[in-house]
C-alpha cells in the first residue's frame, strides 16, 4: 500500500499572509487593510481618499506582494515542526492557490522555511486539483488542510472520502472566517498546529505516531 498522503495549503495554514501583506500595503502603497467581516475585497482601502481598492488594483497589489515581498511571510507557529514530523511518515504536498508562474518561487520559499515538499499551483476552487493529486500518489489515506471554507466544500464535493481539517493560524483572521466544520464541508476546525498535529496523526495512520 502507498504511504498516506497530506495535501496541505500554505498562506494562514504554514505562513502567515494578511498580515505581512497589511504591513507592506501601508508601507508601501498607501493602502490600509482592515478586515471587517470576511470579505476581503472590502478590507482595502485607499489611505489618502477612504475609498475602497477596486478589483483590479485589489489583484495587482496581491500580484506584486508575491513577486516580491514573500520574504516577509513567516511561519504560523508550530507549523514547520508538525508538518516536518508529518513527514517522517506519510508522503506531503502542498496546495496553493498561485499562478503556476510562481510555483518554483512557492517551493523555494517553503524551503528557507525547511518544508522540502512538492507544490502544485491551482486557481479556483481546490477539489478538482486534490483530484489530481490523489489520481497520482494514491494514498492508504489522505487529509486536506486549508484555511478556506470554500476549499473544502469544493473537495468535499469531489472527493468525499478525503477527510478534511479547516485549520486557519492567523488569529486576526479566525474568527471572521465561516466555519467549514459547521457547514459540514471538514471533519473538523483546529487553529492551531500545537491541537492539529495530534489530529491529523491519528487520522493518517489510525494511533498517534
Amino acid at each position: 500500500m502507498n504511504r498516506p498522503l497530506l495535501i496541505s495549503d500554505c498562506d494562514e495554514v504554514l505562513l502567515h499572509m494578511v498580515a505581512p501583506f497589511r504591513d507592506w500595503l501601508a508601507e508601501n502603497e498607501g493602502v490600509e487593510f482592515r478586515m471587517a467581516g470576511n470579505n476581503f475585497a472590502n478590507s482595502m482601502r485607499w489611505q489618502d481618499s477612504g475609498k475602497f481598492v477596486g478589483e483590479k488594483d485589489i489583484w495587482r497589489l496581491l500580484g506584486s506582494f508575491f513577486d516580491t515581498e514573500m520574504y516577509r511571510q513567516k511561519p504560523i507557529e508550530g507549523a514547520i515542526s508538525g508538518i516536518n514530523i508529518i513527514a517522517e511518515n506519510a508522503d506531503v504536498v502542498i496546495l496553493t492557490n498561485l499562478n503556476d508562474a510562481r510555483q518554483q518561487m512557492r517551493a523555494e520559499q517553503l524551503a528557507e522555511h525547511g518544508v522540502h515538499a512538492r507544490v502544485f499551483t491551482n486557481q479556483g476552487p481546490k477539489g478538482p486539483a486534490l483530484a489530481n493529486i490523489i489520481a497520482e500518489y494514491q494514498p492508504e489515506r489522505a487529509i486536506f488542510i486549508d484555511d478556506l471554507p470554500q476549499h473544502h466544500e469544493s473537495v468535499s464535493e469531489v472527493m468525499p472520502d478525503v477527510k478534511r481539517l479547516h485549520l486557519c493560524g492567523e488569529p486576526m483572521l479566525a474568527p471572521l472566517i465561516d466555519c467549514a466544520h459547521e457547514a459540514g464541508h471538514a471533519h473538523a476546525r483546529i487553529d492551531n498546529w500545537f491541537e492539529a498535529l495530534p489530529w491529523l496523526q491519528k487520522e493518517l495512520h489510525g494511533e498517534t505516531v
